[in-house]
């Protein structure tokens, strides 16, 4: 059977193209900022609380470590699902961008998390034991040695989960959230347009391209000083 393509008329699609892209760096935005600083508490207390950790703790750690290596495996849309009730219990609906942004968040917090922890465990232990020898409490450690040490490899990292969170964002549309994504495929993929689902590829690219190059050179910069 052949398919009908259409030129893509941007008159009409326009709006909703400039919409959707504002919903996306909104989406990646917020989730961006909340879940770098939730996941970077949780890693460094799984660093921190580990065996011969500044902070060793092994109840904390246990539970830390179990709770991430049990959501960083579920495919972010089985998530969606899964986290319906908690969803609408916190947001008050499981549709929409809210309600997007508040499962990306918590994907992506345990991911940070476990960024943050092996980026933190590659730190030459010499380094923090000078410092404990010298009387510097944990807190210090953590804001003088620890963070400042693994900054460079964490930039990198964070470049990683933007990455990851444009992904998770293309996958709202399907509970109603907007974005390029769901803009791809209504507009694009559902309407056999194929210059709308390329051009909303296009700019997610360059999105994602333009974080990346600034992620390699702000990592590059740090690791120089």
């Amino acid at each position: 059977m052949n398919e009908l393509i259409l030129a893509a008329d941007w008159n009409r699609l326009g709006p909703t193209f400039r919409e959707a892209i504002l919903d996306t760096l909104l989406m990646v935005s917020v989730t961006m900022v909340i879940s770098g600083l939730l996941g970077l508490i949780v890693g460094m207390l799984l660093y921190t609380t580990r065996s011969g950790g500044i902070l060793r703790n092994k109840a904390i750690y246990t539970v830390l470590n179990l709770l991430v290596n049990f959501v960083r495996p579920i495919p972010f849309i089985i998530l969606i699902a899964a986290l319906k009730p908690l969803t609408v219990a916190v947001m008050g609906t499981s549709i929409g961008r809210d309600a997007g942004i508040f499962v990306m968040i918590i994907a992506a917090t345990f991911t940070v998390a476990r960024i943050v922890e092996q980026n933190l465990v590659a730190i030459d232990p010499g380094v923090i034991e000078a410092a404990r020898a010298m009387g510097a409490n944990p807190w210090t450690i953590i804001r003088t040695v620890i963070i400042p040490e693994a900054l460079g490899p964490l930039v990198l990292g964070y470049t990683f989960l933007f990455i990851a969170i444009v992904d998770m964002s293309a996958m709202v549309g399907y509970i109603g959230g907007g974005g390029l994504g769901d803009f791809a495929i209504v507009y694009g993929y559902r309407a056999f347009d194929n210059e709308v689902m390329y051009v909303a590829v296009l700019v997610i690219v360059i999105i994602v391209q333009a974080a990346q190059l600034l992620g390699n050179w702000l990592s590059k910069k740090i690791m120089r000083r």
